[in-house]
């Protein structure tokens, strides 16, 4: 089932500027769609109302907080029964460390986007939490040369 929801050219540059802006008022944000405010405001709730927009959050600079090692992780792991998986996953996504997690389709299982404060911290994540799962069966970092381009 598809929860595709139909948006017209003014929403999708509404939706553009409250993505470089969460925070801008319907008023400026009314102005630079060429909208007044009621209109704008009516289609900002129905793109809300309809799981287009899904929330607002604050974009923090992960420097300021002491996590400024980000490392990307692929996974493969033994487990083929569903419980494995499950606790496998509940575990992952419990850990402060973990940022971004996914399952993928094929090789490898998972996707795993961590942040921490440097190389020694990431090595007692990798050793001391991840490494030690028991269905774990290859794990393989990325380490970040130079960020192009990430989305807020």
């Amino acid at each position: 089932m598809s929860n595709f929801v139909n948006v017209d050219r003014v929403d999708r540059e509404i939706i553009f500027h409250l993505r470089q802006d969460g925070r801008l008022t319907n008023v400026e944000l009314a102005k630079r769609v060429g909208l007044t405010p009621p209109p704008c405001l009516r289609r900002v709730k129905r793109l809300e109302e309809n799981g287009v927009i899904t929330g607002y959050r604050a974009v923090i600079d992960p420097e300021a907080l002491g996590r400024g090692l980000e490392v990307l992780i692929d996974v493969e792991v033994s487990a083929t029964d569903r419980k494995t998986f499950e606790e496998f996953e509940d575990t992952v996504a419990s850990y402060e460390e973990v940022i971004e997690f996914r399952r993928m389709f094929g090789r490898p299982d998972y996707f795993i986007r961590v942040a921490v404060a440097d190389h020694a911290a990431y090595e007692g994540f990798l050793t001391g939490k991840l490494s030690g799962l028991p269905c774990v069966l290859r794990l393989e970092s990325h380490l970040t040369m130079k960020k192009i381009k990430a989305s807020p």
